[in-house]
């Protein structure tokens, strides 16, 4: 007679059932707590209560993301505890931009096998990245997929991949729209700490595993840098006519998503501190000029668009911040198509 099988004999665990993995990941919750969080950590949904922000006339703003082959680094490097931080920076860059405090993060865990391990040392980079950024791990989803992830990489652990999702909230009267951005503002440009997860497939084309196992790939694996802090400090003194996040698309692609028709953002070359490794990157792979600014942050991974009068509290207040930033253009009246110009 065959034998009875069980959920476990098809590789998939009972997480849900497991006190001492549900200790870890409740503790991991309750770390990043802030005021507004309410219900059980391990219910079956998340609750809060939109009240406790202070928040008159509120707008609730939401973003998704991922963390792309970045994740191969961390398997190469045999290093899971930051890529967490990735994957909230992410999301949370992006949702600032609208000028929203974030106020709450849930993730989604899939792997081909479980390793209690690794996956409690991505969920501690969540935490953390959450830390960051001032909102709540509220919660998520752990899937256990064997068959559809790769059961054991070369690393020796498990395939994975992340999503996440955060929500945040603005007060409708000071939402950043862009809309205000006039000739003759100024681009000033906050300093990245990397790559932060974009252009890792072609990183990877450029470089060998065993480039990607040393320091090159220690380089290439160093967190996104999360910019919630400095921003919502500076919002509070300085009215940001616009704040681009340099991710996926680079300055070519990101900056046209703020600028009004009929303005262009004329960015002047050399204006930056442009990290080494960058010019590394453009020669080992034979990469132009403009696809590498349309491709990487090139060492900056926020832009700011702000009035004349406003560049020096804004760099005196991300200095203070120990933020490094440049004037790297302005705001000009489009002569093209084109909304960025490199000169």
């Amino acid at each position: 007679m065959p034998k009875n099988l069980t959920y476990e004999d098809a590789g998939v665990p009972h997480l849900k059932g497991d006190p001492g993995y549900n200790r870890e990941i409740v503790k991991l919750i309750r770390s990043t707590h802030r005021p507004g969080v309410t219900g059980n950590p391990t219910g079956f949904a998340s609750l809060f209560d939109l009240k406790k922000t202070g928040v008159r006339d509120p707008l609730l703003v939401s973003s998704t993301d991922g963390v792309g082959t970045k994740l191969e680094i961390a398997h190469l490097q045999k290093k899971h505890d930051t890529i967490g931080i990735d994957l909230v920076a992410m999301c949370v860059n992006d949702l600032i931009c609208t000028g929203a405090q974030p106020l709450f993060f849930l993730d989604y865990f899939a792997t081909g096998k479980f390793n209690q391990k690794v996956t409690v040392e991505v969920l501690k980079g969540i935490a953390q990245g959450c830390k960051q950024a001032e909102c709540a791990l509220v919660g998520g989803e752990t899937a256990v997929m064997p068959g559809f992830y790769c059961e054991s990489m070369p690393s020796g652990d498990p395939q994975y991949d992340l999503a996440g999702f955060s929500v945040g909230v603005v007060d409708r009267k000071k939402v950043v729209t862009g809309k205000t951005i006039d000739k003759g503002d100024q681009l000033i440009g906050l300093a990245s700490s990397g790559f932060h997860s974009n252009g890792y497939s072609l990183l990877r084309r450029i470089f060998n595993s065993v480039e990607l196992a040393g320091d090159i790939g220690r380089i290439l694996l160093i967190p996104t840098r999360i910019y919630v802090k400095p921003i919502l400090k500076l919002l509070k003194v300085v009215p940001l006519e616009g704040i681009v996040n340099i991710t996926g698309g680079g300055f070519i692609d990101n900056l046209p998503r703020v600028i009004p028709d009929g303005l262009a953002a004329r960015i002047l070359s050399g204006s930056w501190e442009k990290p080494k490794i960058f010019d590394l990157v453009r020669d080992s792979g034979n990469i132009t000029d403009f696809e590498m600014m349309r491709t990487f942050n090139l060492g900056v991974g926020m832009i700011l668009i702000v009035k004349p009068k406003w560049v020096k509290k804004t760099q005196s207040v991300l200095q203070a911040m120990k933020i490094q930033s440049w004037i790297m253009g302005e705001i000009v009246k489009a002569e093209s198509k084109s909304k960025v110009i490199v000169g």
